[in-house]
């Protein structure tokens, strides 16, 4: 005779621990969107140029990518401390890349060229955005090598992704952004110009005396 017991789902202290674990994960991704689309909206509104805003955002992905790297050479599982680390990314990695593009806006409207401003904006914020980051990477490296006895299987997989995706973003901001807005501004500025190179007007024929005309 089979009770009803045998015909209920297994229960205990696994079950549950994975089921908030599930949880956890889920509310973290919609935590991870909504940063986004807050930074999202935050840039439009500073920038006034969803191109721009673009730009700027593409460092996020490639963070990720970076702190993802780091995880898998140091063996750190992704966890949920991971995933914190995750969502701070979010904000940092933002924040060299609107200093470098505020810093080249200004020099376009004092009248440089788009290719002069960026190289100008680039040696001006180059040691301030590796030095941002090397203290920030050298203040995390205790916790990523575990040196915190208590609470190290959370503390050490946040500070893998924070390093990790700082390492990646930084050399983004330095490369990878003023490139692709150099390409997107430049091609702005030929849609204005409606593709067509501006050429000088032809100078006016010189005026003539008639009586000088005459005698001659």
């Amino acid at each position: 005779m089979v009770s009803w017991v045998d015909d209920c789902p297994p229960t205990g202290p696994y079950g549950g621990v994975t089921a908030d674990q599930d949880e956890a994960f889920r509310q973290l991704g919609l935590a991870m969107a909504a940063a986004v689309a807050l930074v999202f909206v935050i840039l439009l509104a500073t920038f006034r140029s969803i191109r721009q805003t673009l730009v700027l955002l593409v460092s996020v992905p490639f963070a990720a990518t970076g702190a993802i790297l780091l995880l898998l050479v140091t063996g750190t599982p992704l966890g949920l401390a991971a995933l914190i680390g995750m969502l701070m990314l979010i904000g940092i990695v933002v924040t060299n890349a609107i200093v470098l593009i505020d810093l080249v806006n200004q020099y376009r409207e004092q009248g440089m060229e788009i290719t002069e401003a960026v190289v100008e904006g680039g040696r001006r914020r180059l040691r301030p955005i590796v030095m941002t980051a090397l203290a920030t990477i050298f203040a995390l490296t205790p916790m990523a090598l575990g040196v915190t006895d208590h609470g190290g299987f959370i503390s050490q997989p946040l500070a893998v992704v924070v390093i990790g995706g700082l390492v990646s973003s930084t050399v983004l901001t330095l490369l990878l952004v003023p490139t692709l807005y150099t390409m997107v501004e430049s091609r702005r500025g030929r849609r204005r110009r409606g593709g067509r190179v501006e050429r000088p007007e032809p100078a006016p024929p010189a005026r003539t005396d008639p009586l000088v005309d005459a005698v001659r």
